[in-house]
């Protein structure tokens, strides 16, 4: 049994963790063991009871949804609410952004550098790759990250290289650092790696940073990288500095190894800060026991950083169930009645319905089966219509007649479609800007670019911003009430002036086309309905200045209904850090969880992969809070063939005794034959009160 405090009302562990303040804590804390709760109750301990200043205190996590969580939990906690605004809570890239902003100098970058994402970087890539095949654009993308995160520089890499697709990534890692300079531009990796740069090559600054931010506490720490561990120990230590920070993480969680993040940072902890208090956080409160028992059983296989095992106070619980199917087909259909029975018997609602697999391509199936059951689903980690690129494309446009300043959107609109501007030009003009401290747009007008520029260069880019000035002066004016054109107006001549369509299907295939082309007609018509002040309840109309302000809204728009009352579908990384009373994990069979790697990798690496697929199914297993359902295929499809399946080692290493693992009726039962029974039972008159 946990000892309770009263003043925190905590248990033990979880109080020694808020309070411990005597140098470097490590707090690991198992799945469901209320660790944000003890990361939002040490700030509150720190400011109420030890006199910290709020704005010298730093919590870091890895989404901004978790960032926002975390601050309004702080405010519920503090006399003073409005200090948990003074706390500086962020991703790891927000803090990086901030330091950024306020030390460019000292990195040789303009006050307003560019943030390019994904799409635009990867444009660039393909450019210097002289390539057009998406597979290899995105291997050599991967590539740069990796090094970026891991501190490796060009030279390095190249250095390194063991294969002549790494000599090809480390020789475009040349030309995209020198591209980024050249821009006045940094990308996603950049904010964390700069910082380190800077504090690693500026004693002054570092230090000042270290005055500014006297604790840190950071949460998923297992998830860092090589280049988020280095920021951490920059920030926290120094000379006849003692180290003040609370790292939060599991090693039995890392599951992020493919991106760069490194489970021996928990380790490495130990080695740099030998006088770590090291506390764990093992009563779980969010599972049944036989839930953590099967996850206990499971992750007792890999080899330990830190013993610990998960215990619960909330029963013995459901037996786990195991079921075999006979092909994906019957998997999905068997899953969707389940869920349906369960649904209408116990009365629960469809968000309490969790289905978990290991990659996207088994969605579709199981997509088709509740449709056809007519089960309301959400899909996590899909793309967001506005995070497609031929809609970036258009608000490219939008953002640059909003804000003529704003460098990634110059670039992405300049070249989007082609119109003779190059990546020599841009660089040139990205020199340029950065000595006269400007922004792109604007250095196209300044006296002494002629000297830089031929006018074969220089004419396509005075054009282009011709035609944003001239786009400006119409989109800012009033719509027919007064004396301007209308939105609706102004977005049909941009597309027809930039001859998008004709552009997409010169680009891609016309299916493909076709298919992109309706998205971007979509989302102008979408724009010019809240124009025409038909979406909005003051109904007046709105100029496409007005309209472009919305664009910063686009993604709180399309979640409007953040949580509808619907079962969730997931991959095993996005469900990381949620839970659901009733979890389907599906697909467990060998190839699939663990998923198969490279056969001919060395023997370490092969056991290493393994392994951190064994922590996937820990994590799968303990989002269950009351039931888990795990299912597996005798014969599923792959490339439009029926395979034969083994079922997952991982099923065996639960240790499931009869009495827990219940077999498959489906194998006796077709799926009409179930769905009979679950209608018979739906009429059958039920007891008053209802079985939880």
């Amino acid at each position: 049994m946990s000892t309770k405090v009263p003043v925190f009302g905590l248990n033990l562990p979880q109080s020694q963790a808020v309070t411990y303040l005597d140098g470097p804590c490590l707090v690991l804390a198992g799945a469901g063991s209320g660790k944000t709760r003890v990361i939002t109750q040490k700030i509150a301990h720190l400011i109420e009871d030890r006199g910290y200043e709020p704005r010298t205190i730093a919590a870091l996590t890895f989404t901004n949804k978790a960032a926002l969580e975390m601050q309004e939990r702080i405010a519920k906690l503090l006399k003073q609410p409005k200090q948990a605004k003074q706390l500086t809570v962020s991703t790891f890239h927000s803090l990086g952004v901030k330091i950024l902003r306020q030390e460019c100098k000292e990195l040789g970058l303009k006050d307003r550098f560019s943030i390019m994402d994904s799409d635009d970087c990867g444009s660039l890539i393909q450019d210097m790759a002289i390539t057009t095949d998406k597979q290899v654009v995105r291997r050599i993308q991967t590539d740069i990250s990796l090094w970026k995160n891991g501190l490796v520089d060009p030279v390095k890499a190249l250095n390194l290289a063991k294969d002549e697709d790494e000599a090809q990534s480390a020789r475009v890692y040349a030309s995209y650092v020198a591209t980024l300079s050249a821009y006045q531009a940094v990308d996603f990796d950049d904010l964390i790696r700069l910082p380190v740069e800077l504090f690693r090559n500026h004693e002054h600054v570092r230090d000042k940073w270290q005055r500014r931010l006297r604790y840190l506490l950071m949460d998923e720490y297992q998830d860092t990288n090589t280049c988020q561990y280095e920021l951490v120990k920059l920030m926290v230590t120094g000379v006849g500095k003692k180290p003040m920070f609370t790292a939060v993480g599991d090693d039995d969680q890392a599951i992020y190894a493919w991106r760069g993040a490194s489970v021996e940072n928990l380790k490495t902890l130990q080695t740099d800060f030998p006088d770590l208090e090291v506390i764990k956080l093992e009563q779980n409160y969010r599972s049944t026991t036989r839930i953590l028992q099967a996850a206990n059983a499971v992750i007792g296989n890999n080899p330990k950083l830190f013993e610990k095992s998960l215990w619960s106070e909330h029963g013995l619980g459901e037996p786990i169930q195991v079921l075999s199917m006979p092909t994906d087909d019957a998997e999905a259909d068997q899953i969707a009645i389940m869920i349906s029975s369960e649904h209408f018997q116990r009365k629960n609602k469809w968000s309490d319905f969790a289905i978990l697999y290991r990659g996207n391509h088994q969605a579709r199936v199981i997509e088709q089966a509740l449709r056809k059951e007519r089960i309301p689903y959400t899909i996590s980690g899909g793309q967001s219509f506005f995070d497609k690129a031929e809609i970036k494309d258009i608000i490219s446009y939008l953002r640059l007649l909003a804000n003529t300043d704003d460098d990634p959107a110059f670039i992405r609109a300049v070249t989007t479609p082609r119109r003779g501007v190059g990546q020599s030009t841009l660089e040139t003009l990205g020199t340029f800007s950065a000595q006269w401290n400007c922004s792109l747009f604007e250095a196209v007008f300044k006296g002494g670019i002629e000297a830089l520029l031929p006018d074969r260069q220089l004419n396509p880019l005075r054009d282009f911003c011709n035609f944003i000035n001239n786009l400006e002066s119409r989109a800012s004016r009033p719509g027919p009430s007064g004396s301007g054109d209308n939105a609706a107006q102004v977005l049909d001549d941009m597309l027809e002036a930039i001859n998008y369509e004709n552009f997409l299907y010169d680009m891609f295939d016309e299916r493909a086309a076709q298919s992109k082309w309706q998205n971007v007609l979509e989302f102008v018509n979408w724009l010019k309905d809240r124009g025409r002040g038909g979406k909005d309840r003051d109904g007046e109309e709105k100029n496409v200045l007005e309209l472009t302000q919305m664009v910063a809204l686009m993604s709180m728009l399309e979640g409007q209904d953040e949580d509808p009352d619907a079962v969730r579908m997931s991959t095993l990384h996005a469900s990381k850090g949620l839970e659901y009373p009733h979890v389907y994990l599906v697909g467990c069979e060998e190839g699939i969880l663990p998923h198969k790697g490279d056969a001919d990798a060395p023997a370490e690496s092969i056991a290493a992969r393994v392994q951190e697929e064994r922590r996937l199914m820990y994590v799968g297993i303990t989002r269950a809070q009351r039931t888990l359902h795990i299912t597996w295929c005798k014969k599923r499809k792959r490339a439009g063939e029926q395979v034969h399946c083994d079922p997952s080692r991982f099923i065996k290493e639960m240790k499931l005794d009869e009495g827990t693992a219940v077999p498959m009726e489906s194998e006796k039962l077709t799926p009409k034959e179930r769905l009979a029974r679950m209608k018979e039972l739906l009429t059958t008159p039920k007891p008053d009160k209802e079985q939880p």
